[in-house]
């Protein structure tokens, strides 16, 4: 009568262990891919958005955009795409925030600077970015964001089969215990993402194919 709950009992612990170790092996290769910086020739950078306040980036998002710059002027892309809708509250979105941003600070065009003004989250930002990259014959991408957040980034863009590399940040705020959390986070939503697919797991079905209306160029 307990033999099959014993052999249950040892499935169960043995699932367990098999999970345990995935994440192991996942953590590591977060940490991993924050460490390393890739940036080469490309034919366009896409930073992931951050919050804004009130159309002044928060010190996050400014870390991202001031890297993006200094790529763009190394002359590693002549296209910057900035990303980020607007949050309930806000006077304007991440991306336009951003573009500013770069306009003032840097003296980059505004021709130079492609805006993604209506994702809510990561995927939704690659996945219109990279449709809208494509129809204008750009596969060839640049991805700056914080550190812990480069493996997802780059696993979301090989799965809308763009040719990615990735260059995190190397000034944001983001530190200490406060990036251990994220590094967690980041692990389980890879982990996740390499088992169902990132489009599904962000619950986002067609942003891949069609961009929404909010895309515009600069």
């Amino acid at each position: 009568m307990f033999l099959p709950f014993r052999i249950a009992w040892k499935v169960v612990k043995f699932g367990i262990l098999l999970l345990v170790v995935y994440l192991a092996i996942t953590l590591t290769q977060v940490w991993m891919a924050s460490r390393r910086d890739d940036a080469r020739q490309a034919e366009a950078i896409v930073v992931f958005g951050a919050a804004q306040y009130n159309g002044t980036p928060s010190p996050v998002l400014r870390a991202r955009l001031d890297h993006a710059a200094a790529l763009y002027e190394d002359d590693l892309a002549p296209t910057i795409v900035v990303t980020g809708g607007q949050q309930p509250g806000d006077t304007t979105n991440e991306a336009t925030a951003s573009a500013a941003y770069l306009r003032k600070e840097y003296g980059i065009p505004d021709e130079d600077i492609l805006r993604e003004v209506s994702s809510e989250n990561s995927w939704q930002q690659m996945a219109s970015a990279a449709n809208e990259l494509r129809k204008r014959g750009k596969e060839q991408v640049i991805l700056v964001t914080d550190p812990f957040h480069a493996a997802r980034v780059q696993a979301m863009a090989e799965e809308l089969g763009l040719e990615s590399h990735v260059s995190p940040t190397r000034s944001s705020p983001i530190g200490g215990t406060r990036e251990l959390k994220f590094f967690a986070r980041e692990t389980v939503a890879v982990a996740a993402g390499r088992v169902v697919g990132f489009r599904r797991l962000m619950g986002v079905n067609k942003v891949a194919d069609k961009v929404r209306d909010g895309v515009q160029g600069g």
